[in-house]
């Protein structure tokens, strides 16, 4: 079942989120948990545990930009995020999709998106 996030999700998701290594969203709680709050963030459930999640900003007409997906280890390969980024893509149908990937994720994409090339830059760098 995919539904709304709530604040009550946020330590399955922190847990998740130490698991692939993300350890700076594990640090900055309390900025990780509002930016879940004031973005469009659901997450999968299965037996009333929170197994996959996603969160994304949009402007609702144009770009959809998915900031987070993760699907908990153990249930990859089960098509929990391939569910989580058509829900989220079917809320706004007339928006473009972009993510940025990792190298490991990048054959997971490569069926649903085309490459795109920029640049990052955080505030302090």
């Amino acid at each position: 079942m995919i539904r709304k996030f709530t604040p009550a999700d946020i330590d399955a998701i922190q847990h998740m989120n130490k698991a692939e290594g993300w350890d700076n969203l594990v640090a900055r709680h309390d900025q990780t948990l509002n930016s879940w709050i004031h973005s469009e963030s659901f997450v999968m459930e299965q037996d009333g545990e929170v197994i996959a999640c996603i969160r994304a900003l949009t402007d609702g007409y144009v770009s959809l930009y998915v900031c987070e997906l993760i699907v908990r280890q153990d249930m990859r390969g089960q098509g929990c995020g391939r569910k989580l980024l058509s829900f989220v893509h079917d809320l706004y149908p007339s928006t473009r999709m972009e993510l940025l990937a990792t190298s490991s994720s990048k054959s997971y994409y490569e069926d649903w998106f085309r490459p795109f090339y920029g640049y990052r830059k955080t505030y302090h760098e």
